[in-house]
């Protein structure tokens, strides 16, 4: 029998709205209201319409164990503590703000960055990060309660994935039709640059979920791997050569015998809304995860554009989840 691993989550959120951090990102793409292309640096990847909130609410509810919550940003503060210890006093979860600078010390010519890829690859620098820590996205959140073994039993990570031919990956990319006049640049083309960079034919396609990482093992990969690490850090938006810092932890874990891969059938909940797609889409989708006794955890992507109708049925439905009215 395991004891229960201490365990740590870690958020990456930003307010794009802010006047200060867009003038900051427009500035960095070249300024003269020069237009980013969408996957790259357009607004809607640095939209925020209140999903955080629902996703710290969704630890405090269901993962109560967690030791810590730490959230990744630039310079701003989503001001979230007031609203934790309103609605969930009796939590003994810590809630931290940790600036870009804390993480890129020592690689502060990289700054401002507004590319998530740049700034996963130095979460291993957390102060005071757990050696086992989960990684959400802030637009993800849990639907029911969690134990630390589902991904952490002693030395064992167990990640909840599917065997990906690199070969195959590399093949959809150079059939996927361009946009704009390019190619969009996905998290599964992040995921086949990991894989051709430690020369593996397979990678593990993970959903749109928490994934579990430990701190011990980058420290050990970037100690003898440093010019990978700044070659991923260097692009202020994204770009097509970077790779997936989950990615490298997954295939090179697995072949170490640390990580254990698991289905992830049913687990993960994903809602992509749009005002362009069918009505009835969120009720339809949230009516299926009430019915799923395998969901765990879910992801809200680029809530922001949905119709106003189906944004308010997102909110209620999570309000309900995790036991709060507002």
């Amino acid at each position: 029998m395991h004891t229960q691993e201490v365990v740590d989550v870690v958020f990456t959120w930003v307010d794009g709205a802010d006047p200060a951090h867009r003038a900051k990102r427009m500035a960095r793409g070249g300024g003269g209201g020069v237009t980013l292309k969408e996957d790259v640096g357009g607004e809607c990847r640095y939209s925020s319409t209140g999903e955080l909130f629902y996703a710290v609410g969704s630890i405090l509810r269901f993962a109560p164990w967690v030791r810590k919550i730490h959230i990744v940003t630039d310079n701003q503060d989503p001001h979230i503590d007031q609203w934790a210890r309103r609605h969930f006093p009796n939590s003994t979860t810590e809630i931290a703000i940790v600036d870009h600078k804390e993480i890129f010390r020592g690689y502060e010519q990289y700054l401002p960055t507004f590319n998530s890829i740049s700034i996963e690859s130095m979460l291993w620098r957390i102060p005071d990060l757990a050696e086992c820590h989960l990684y959400f996205n802030d637009d993800m959140f849990l639907t029911r309660e969690v134990e630390p073994s589902l991904w952490f039993q002693g030395e064992k990570t167990y990640i909840y994935a599917k065997r990906f031919s690199t070969l195959a990956g590399r093949l959809l990319r150079w059939l996927k039709p361009k946009r704009g006049g390019h190619k969009p640049f996905g998290y599964k083309d992040a995921m086949v640059n990991a894989a051709r960079l430690l020369g593996s034919g397979h990678f593990w396609l993970f959903p749109h979920a928490p994934q579990p990482l430990r701190r011990s093992w980058y420290e050990r990969f970037f100690a003898t791997h440093a010019e990978v690490l700044e070659q991923n850090i260097r692009h202020p938006f994204r770009d097509h050569s970077q790779w997936s810092y989950v990615s490298l932890f997954m295939i090179e874990g697995q072949k170490e015998g640390v990580v254990q891969v698991r289905p992830s059938d049913g687990m993960a909940l994903f809602l992509k809304p749009s005002a362009r797609k069918k009505s009835g889409y969120m009720e339809r989708k949230l009516s299926e995860a009430y019915h799923n006794p395998c969901l765990r955890f879910g992801c809200i992507n680029s809530l922001g554009e949905a119709s106003p109708e189906e944004q308010r049925m997102f909110h209620e439905w999570a309000g309900r989840l995790i036991g709060v009215k507002e």
